[in-house]
């Protein structure tokens, strides 16, 4: 089954702050068992904190990473990862790379900057409601 986004949705969603897009990004990726982010021929898209930390973006749904795949990320394409293959194969590689994650970041908003581990405890935590 495939989650279709509404227009009004997808608009609503992009505007509202950092802290809530977190909050409907947990609750989605919980329900749909995905985490999308950006790759090209080259790899996965990457982005920088202030402090010069490599950051992996992820988005609960397709259309939110296409919305970002502009600037710097022009030429790359949403692809999806299922989650448990993102919690035991991408949170340890990005643990071992000294990368954090970038949730949910927006075309006007760098998103929320976790690290790997507490990203995966408040997917778990989530998950734990659900089962």
């Amino acid at each position: 089954m495939t989650w279709k986004m509404h227009d009004k949705e997808f608009a609503s969603v992009l505007a509202l702050p950092g802290d809530r897009r977190y909050s409907y990004f947990i609750s989605k990726v919980a329900d749909w068992g995905l985490v999308w982010s950006l790759a090209s021929d080259d790899g996965w898209a990457l982005a920088a904190d202030d402090e010069g930390h490599e950051l992996i973006p992820v988005w609960p749904h397709e259309r939110f990473a296409a919305a970002c795949a502009t600037n710097n990320w022009a030429g790359y394409e949403p692809r999806a990862v299922e989650l448990s293959n993102w919690t035991e194969k991408g949170v340890p590689g990005m643990i071992r790379d000294h990368r954090l994650v970038a949730v949910f970041p927006t075309p006007a908003d760098k998103g929320v900057i976790v690290s790997p581990n507490r990203l995966k405890d408040d997917l778990d935590e989530e998950l734990s409601l659900i089962e």
